[in-house]
């Protein structure tokens, strides 16, 4: 099963997307941030406190998630796809197409898993003009955002804590 949740920064979507993994056993938090400086740390800190004692194991990986061997039967909780888009994206040595890199990787863990929650961000609405390399960024993670959202069994957006369905049964 595929859940994507989005939502805006601070609107609750991480919380969310933790809840839905909590009754599965194994549970796998797949963290994608790479800890860049003071902000980066500060973050990924809130992260692991929001999860500590929940039964997460935690695995750190930034890139290359098709060579990923996960625990049999998990339930995989991805935080988060744009941090992983950017990661493949402007890696010293990217992937020819990252489209294709993040979606093969993906492809991988659902392979393996059997409930993959895919945290994503809402992006590209605020009507700003950025440079190319922010604007081939937004492109391309609208594009798996749209890709994943259409082969997802259940699609989430949490607007101020509250999940809202947009496709699929609201799973929790």
């Amino acid at each position: 099963m595929l859940i994507l949740v989005t939502g805006g920064s601070a609107s609750g979507k991480s919380a969310y997307a933790e809840s839905l993994c909590l009754t599965a056993s194994p549970r796998v938090y797949l963290a994608c941030m790479q800890p860049f400086g003071a902000e980066g740390a500060k973050r990924i800190e809130r992260h692991r406190t929001m999860r500590k004692d929940k039964g997460f194991l935690t695995v750190e990986r930034y890139t290359y998630l098709a060579s990923l061997i996960l625990p049999p039967c998990a339930c995989v909780l991805l935080e988060d796809l744009g941090n992983l888009t950017a990661n493949e994206m402007f890696a010293a040595e990217p992937p020819r197409d990252p489209f294709d890199a993040v979606i093969g990787g993906i492809d991988m863990l659902l392979s393996q898993c059997e409930r993959l929650v895919i945290v994503t961000d809402e992006i590209g609405s605020d009507g700003v003009n950025y440079d190319p390399a922010t604007t081939a960024y937004i492109a391309a993670l609208g594009a798996l955002n749209r890709a994943l959202s259409a082969r997802a069994d259940a699609a989430v957006e949490v607007v101020a804590g509250i999940p809202i369905p947009l496709k699929g049964e609201l799973p929790i």
